[in-house]
């Protein structure tokens, strides 16, 4: 039998990871926010091999009932999925640092905390832990300072975690995607904390959940320390280490209808 904590698992690519877990044997606790939607999924898998907890991410408090739960009920932890997240679309110098701040909390904060927290029932089971990175945070995208800042941050954290955590058998997975067709980019914020009301744009090719959520199990059962699974994306990044002039300019063509028109300055006599 293997355990697998799945974080934003009522939608996206939570939800394809959940379905393809559940396809293999696996047993399950899901976490989301959106309680009536986790419910609604949950209620499409067996009861006997899922358990559903939903809360905020964010808030230690739910990190100590997932993990005390999941000991209750399952006894184990095998597989830690940091999934949960959410992005924003604004420039940033228009965008409230209440916003910046969100993003930070989940995007990195959470998934760090709760990773700690689970190093106890993870050490038991020599286990895994696989977190949602992304190519943004190995390179800038326009109009996502704050995603960007948040997915750098958490792949430096895990990248160093990998190293300390190796002693105790826990083997750690960064997964770096592009652009996926999830609702994470659906449901971006916008430069006051509302939903963004202007179209995304995209770097390489728009993957879909349900294949990112195979690449990734995949990547876990030959444990693998990183994926990338848009060689586009992959590619665009060199070319922000080797001609970071150059690519500026190709972003900002790529990106011209989501940044502000230029501001004027009027001369004062």
């Amino acid at each position: 039998m293997r355990v697998v904590l799945i974080t934003g698992a009522a939608s996206g690519l939570g939800w394809h990871l959940a379905q393809a877990c559940h396809a293999r044997g696996d047993h399950l606790l899901l976490t989301d926010i959106d309680a009536a939607g986790l419910s609604a999924r949950a209620a499409e898998l067996d009861p006997n091999r899922v358990l559903a907890i939903a809360g905020n991410i964010c808030e230690p408090s739910l990190h100590h009932d997932l993990l005390t739960a999941c000991r209750r009920r399952f006894g184990r932890l095998d597989v830690l999925i940091n999934n949960a997240g959410i992005t924003h679309r604004s420039p940033t110098v228009h965008t409230n640092p209440a916003v910046l701040r969100k993003v930070m909390a989940v995007d990195y904060h959470a998934p760090l905390e709760l990773t700690l927290s689970a190093l106890p029932l993870l050490r038991e089971s020599r286990g895994q832990v696989a977190a949602i990175g992304s190519m943004a945070g190995w390179m800038p995208v326009l109009g996502r300072a704050g995603y960007c800042a948040a997915k750098s941050a958490l792949s430096q954290a895990f990248e160093v975690l990998r190293g300390e955590v190796a002693q105790d058998g826990i083997h750690l997975l960064m997964v770096y995607p592009s652009f996926l067709d999830t609702a994470i980019d659906r449901n971006a914020l916008g430069a006051d904390g509302k939903p963004a009301g202007h179209a995304r744009s995209t770097i390489g090719t728009v993957r879909s959940a349900a294949h990112m959520a195979e690449q990734l199990l995949d990547a876990l059962k030959r444990r693998q320390q990183r994926l990338f699974p848009d060689r586009g994306s992959w590619a665009a990044s060199l070319l922000w280490r080797i001609a970071p002039a150059f690519y500026y300019r190709q972003m900002s063509r790529r990106f011209a209808g989501e940044l502000p028109a230029p501001t004027t300055q009027q001369n004062i006599p």
